[in-house]
């Protein structure tokens, strides 16, 4: 029996230009792309934020 693969919803091209996307309004953190079956299914952005001491120090 051959493997049934469904239909692909987004276009490698779209896939790709999301990542872009994350990454270029990204500054501090990380884009983790999650794969099942071969396929990107997910991807996931976060972003740090961080604060100098002598900013909060009083």
């Amino acid at each position: 029996m051959g493997t049934h693969r469904p239909e692909i919803a987004n276009s490698i091209e779209d896939v790709l230009a999301e990542i872009k996307r994350q990454l270029a309004h990204i500054r501090y953190g990380s884009v983790e792309i999650q794969i099942h079956n071969g396929q990107v299914v997910q991807l996931e952005s976060r972003e740090k934020k961080r604060w100098d001491k002598g900013v909060n120090a009083r």
